[in-house]
């Protein structure tokens, strides 16, 4: 398990909290973030870290977002910290592998989706299309 900080802030909320987890936390989880901020419509308290951030969110995953509405360009990329784990009912991982730390207790699903470094726009949608099913699948487990 890596080692993470504990800066981060503190999950005193009744609304369930997701984290989502990639290597980069330029793309992938970025996405999954964005989605469900806005399907959620603020229901859901959304967190995002990388195991090794990138300096900035992939432009081209930026763009996928904005074909269906929904603006990342001015989220950031986060490290991936113990009280973001801390405070998530679930974990959702992608393709971080044995970088991504896990805390026992919380339900963790590990989502095996391409990641969009390097691609063109149209293998991106693809991704962002699989992003978006799953989160609303996700967002529909977490409602009672």
């Amino acid at each position: 398990m890596p080692a993470l900080s504990d800066a981060a802030q503190s999950h005193h909320d009744p609304k369930p909290a997701v984290t989502f987890v990639c290597v980069h936390n330029a793309g992938r989880s970025q996405m999954a973030a964005g989605f469900l901020r806005e399907l959620s419509a603020g229901s859901v308290v959304v967190y995002s870290g990388g195991t090794k951030p990138a300096e900035q969110l992939n432009p081209v995953a930026v763009a996928a977002m904005a074909e269906v509405g929904i603006d990342i360009a001015e989220q950031s990329t986060n490290e991936l910290t113990a009280d973001m784990l801390r405070e998530s009912d679930a974990v959702v991982t992608m393709g971080c592998g044995d970088d991504c730390p896990y805390f026992p207790g919380k339900r963790y699903e590990d989502w095996p989706l391409d990641d969009p470094a390097g691609q063109d726009l149209e293998t991106v949608r693809r991704i962002r299309d699989d992003i978006k099913e799953r989160v609303e699948d996700l967002l529909h487990s977490l409602r009672p």
